[in-house]
């Protein structure tokens, strides 16, 4: 009887082992996939969003060479437009999950933009000069109803170029940085010691964006694929969850932003999502591996 309880004991504790083993396991595995998962949507928003930036932008370059008769300037901006449509083919052959592609397609994109913004002012340059010249010859020659009617084309080209410098005029967030601070505000390298988390980036120089107040909200994702969430904000025709926002003063200079979550429970060590959006754009995002 003594020698049953021996043996049967030790296989007990061992089946206890190996049960919680496996409940380990299957939890581990189960907030892995549901991390994979959101890490996929993301990625797949962020491929999506920059699939219509390049489609847009091969449009701009269309619209703009209707208005102009600078053979010379629509010959620059066919070959800018044949560039765009050549990324945007090469994004759309690329998968979500690609990152390096995604990330050198994402530079592209951004010098495309830096080119089509700096086109947008040559043009609207030459059509103000255009502007003075023909109200300059409108008096000379008193032809005030030609005039009107001059006046009045160069009015609707304005406002066309009004909205490609919109689209220009979008925000860049660089530099973005992630980080877990303990009580005294000092760097934590472990988030499950963390008391605050902290998100620095930096809005990029852009002459043609509008100054004055933005709003921006940044979208922190945790490793087990939930959102630390504040509040929700339109984005791709529906509302996502955003963790933390702040209105700073944009005067179209490079412009440091740095905003804090303050935690209330213990958060795991893995890989945290970080994105930031403005005027219903995704302007950066990045990730973030977390002890």
């Amino acid at each position: 009887m003594n020698m049953n309880k021996k043996v049967i004991l030790p296989l007990v504790i061992l089946l206890v082992i190996l049960a919680g083993g496996v409940v380990y396991l299957f939890l581990s595995l189960n907030a892995e996939k549901m991390n994979s998962r959101q890490m996929q949507e993301l990625a797949e928003l962020d491929k999506k969003e920059m699939e219509n930036e390049y489609r847009e932008f091969s449009n701009q370059y269309s619209e703009m060479m209707t208005k102009i008769n600078n053979d010379s300037i629509i010959a620059q901006l066919t070959q800018e437009q044949l560039r765009t449509q050549q990324l945007l083919k090469e994004l759309q052959q690329t998968k979500s999950h690609d990152a390096a592609e995604i990330t050198r397609l994402k530079k592209e994109l951004a010098q495309v933009r830096a080119v089509l913004r700096e086109y947008v002012i040559q043009i609207d340059s030459l059509n103000r000069q255009n502007e003075r010249l023909t109200a300059e010859n409108a008096r000379i020659n008193s032809a005030l109803e030609e005039s009107a009617r001059q006046n009045e084309a160069l009015t609707s080209e304005k406002a066309s170029l009004t909205e490609k410098v919109a689209i220009a005029a979008q925000l860049d967030a660089t530099n973005i940085r992630f980080m877990p601070l303990n009580k005294k505000g000092k760097e934590e390298k472990k988030v499950s010691k963390a008391k605050q988390l902290r998100v620095d980036f930096s809005i990029s120089r852009n002459v043609t964006a509008q100054s004055g107040m933005k709003t921006l909200y940044v979208r922190i994702i945790t490793p087990t694929g939930s959102v630390l969430s504040a509040g929700t904000i339109p984005y791709e025709n529906k509302h996502i969850q955003y963790s933390i926002k702040k209105s700073i003063e944009y005067n179209g200079e490079a412009t440091p932003v740095t905003m804090f979550w303050n935690i209330h429970e213990v958060h795991s060590a893995g890989t945290y999502q970080v994105a930031i959006f403005c005027d219903g754009q995704m302007i950066g995002s990045k990730s973030f591996a977390v002890m």
